[in-house]
């Protein structure tokens, strides 16, 4: 069949679709109704079905004569070390630490946080928590002591599970101290926690809280997999929310794992057995979905990266991984390739590095800007092996899995330059204007998907039902908005331009800043780019861009900031009214490579800035003061 008529079928008759899909997956006992809604009106998927998502992703392909095949590797190259486990060796270690967290009292339904660096035990201990059926909700390791207590207190779990560090680079930073002080802070602190003691430091241990994670493993007995209730939470995620307080995304046992099964062969093309590797972190969503779960309920080998695209020990890391063990798939944000491109931007240390085993890439987490499209489009097409197709995609934290993508496993289509491509199956897409009227082909609106989500997309919030109507179902009944912007050409082309507030309005003109920041960044000295609007007095809003230069490139701010004007001008128009830009050494991100507009946007009018806890470096906010004093931007305009 080809992409339009599965997807056509997924539409009009979504519960023949994922029937289908369910029936690719291994049940206790199949769901008795595939689509439903609950007493709240939330529409739940495979009520009556019974499984175990750890059984899944590791007991099944045991049973299958596979237990000998890698299921995960562990590269770290921030302590030169390496480990492989095959399915049979990761089930063993997944059964007996979900026994030692049975023996702290764990049972179906508690909650147990993990505050983990991206190491083995991370994954370990969240297939142990699916195995029991309890409920884990990952928090980035390195998380600040408030932000920490914020999720303590929000999901008040029984046990919390963290490391005596984490590295970054060769900087050592040392979680105990920070899960301590959370604990202080919190309202409803939980009754153990279990530490897995590196030797790059070693965490004072208090008796009677904290337990060693190699004594808990040593003391326990393997656990059996539980059965659950498709509908019964596997995990919470925490987002970012407007309020400042962070979103609890729950996601449920059965849409997750049919939903991941499936979209390892329709979106990636993957077949058991290939190497699958996710450059993230399990601290963020694409690290549930695509480092732990969907490769190993696939019977992929998965990849756990202990490292950065640079300086781990150069920016060929990468390329070195991908030779050394035989990656197929690779999956990783544009702002990684950003990072290579500024150390690397002849792409020479590639060059050192076998990568014929690499068959698709694929891009996600902010949207794929043409310029850094082109470089891997140009680097990857020496000539030393078949075109390694680029792929755009595009879903959130709230999905699990991708909402847009070129379906690599169905039916591969043309590419269009910063664009997503299609709809996956199940995901009616549109693009309404402000009263709720579909835009026309080619006109900027919101993007929105008609209910019902598919499955493994969230039912509700941890405990907050009302606000999961409020920020997801309020602003267009029967739909649920994505908070992005962008279009639908006439070929039904998804373009993604960013999240609605991104967008600013100029003298009544709404412009998009990643248009801008698309042109900014085809600049030849331009690594990296950011526009945001400004208050302004005159036109309400007016842009200004921030950029990071190439390795050796040699201009000064006047000079950069006369020809991004030009840009602009020539490519928008004056009433873009885009006048200001400065020279930085880094942006400020997250930790998964988000860039920080909305600070930035602060900055720019604000005294005092809080500093989010997501940033990966909180020293560059200052930077960016000092270039907006100089530049005499923002409130730093003389009058």
């Amino acid at each position: 069949m080809s992409y339009l008529d599965i997807y056509q079928q997924s539409i009009e008759q979504p519960e023949l679709f994922w029937r289908e899909q369910a029936e690719q997956i291994k049940w206790y006992e199949f769901p008795e109704t595939i689509l439903s809604q609950d007493e709240h009106g939330f529409y739940r998927w495979f009520s009556g079905g019974k499984l175990n998502t750890s059984y899944l992703a590791l007991d099944v392909h045991i049973e299958e004569g596979r237990g000998a095949q890698l299921a995960m590797i562990y590269d770290s190259p921030a302590t030169d070390s390496q480990q492989k486990f095959t399915f049979l060796e990761l089930r063993d270690q997944v059964a007996k630490f979900a026994g030692g967290l049975k023996n702290l009292g764990v049972e179906k339904g508690d909650r147990v946080i993990i505050y983990m660096p991206m190491v083995p035990e991370a994954a370990i201990a969240m297939l142990a928590c699916a195995r029991l059926g309890a409920i884990h909700s990952v928090v980035f390791g390195g998380f600040a002591p408030n932000e920490l207590a914020v999720r303590i207190d929000d999901a008040k779990p029984k046990v919390l599970v963290t490391a005596s560090c984490g590295i970054e680079f060769t900087r050592v930073i040392e979680y105990k101290p920070l899960v301590d002080q959370a604990l202080k802070i919190a309202e409803f602190p939980p009754e153990n926690t279990v530490v897995l003691q590196r030797p790059q430091a070693q965490a004072k241990m208090q008796s009677g809280q904290d337990h060693d994670w190699n004594e808990l493993l040593n003391n326990a007995e393997p656990a059996e997999p539980v059965a659950l209730d498709a509908t019964d939470p596997l995990y919470i995620l925490y987002t970012s929310g407007t309020t400042g307080l962070p979103k609890g995304v729950v996601r449920d046992n059965g849409g997750h794992a049919v939903a991941l099964k499936y979209s390892m062969k329709a979106v990636y093309n993957t077949d058991p057995g290939d190497v699958f590797w996710a450059g993230s972190d399990v601290g963020w969503v694409v690290g549930h979905s695509y480092i732990v779960y969907a490769p190993l309920i696939q019977g992929c080998t998965t990849i756990l990266y202990e490292g950065k695209p640079v300086r781990t020990p150069d920016a060929g890391a990468f390329w070195r991984l991908i030779e050394e063990h035989k990656v197929n798939t690779f999956f990783t944000a544009p702002t990684a390739f950003r990072a290579v491109k500024k150390e690397d931007p002849q792409a020479k240390l590639k060059k050192q590095y076998d990568i014929s085993s690499l068959r698709t890439l694929f891009l996600a987490g902010e949207r794929l800007d043409p310029p850094t499209y082109e470089w891997l489009k140009e680097i990857l097409a020496d000539g030393s092996q078949p075109e390694i197709p680029i792929i755009d995609h595009w879903w959130q934290t709230e999905t699990g899995w991708a909402i847009c993508s070129n379906p690599m496993g169905i039916e591969p289509q043309p590419l269009k330059n910063g664009s997503p491509t299609f709809p996956m199956p199940g995901y009616n897409v549109q693009v309404l204007d402000e009263e709720g009227e579909t835009c026309k082909p080619g006109e900027t609106g919101n993007i929105v998907i008609h209910l019902p989500l598919p499955p493994s997309c969230l039912p509700t919030l941890w405990n907050d039902d009302e606000r999961f109507k409020q920020s997801y179902l309020s602003q267009y009944p029967g739909y649920y908005i994505t908070g992005d912007e962008g279009i639908k050409d006439e070929d039904g082309y998804i373009f993604v331009m960013g999240r609605v507030d991104d967008v600013i309005n100029v003298a009544g003109h709404r412009l998009s800043t990643g248009e801008m920041e698309e042109l900014i960044a085809g600049h030849p000295d331009i690594a990296e780019c950011a526009v945001t609007g400004i208050d302004d007095e005159l036109r309400g809003q007016v842009p200004v861009g921030f950029v990071v230069l190439k390795d050796g490139a040699q201009i000064s701010q006047d000079k950069m900031q006369e020809e991004l004007i030009a840009i602009i001008r020539n490519n928008i128009g004056a009433v873009a009214c885009f006048k200001q830009a400065g020279i930085v050494k880094r942006l400020p991100k997250t930790r998964s490579g988000k860039i920080l507009r909305k600070t930035i946007r602060k900055l720019a009018s604000e005294t005092e800035v809080a500093v989010p806890p997501t940033i990966d470096d909180p020293l560059i906010l200052e930077e960016i003061r000092e270039i907006m004093q100089q530049r005499g931007i923002g409130q730093y305009a003389t009058s």
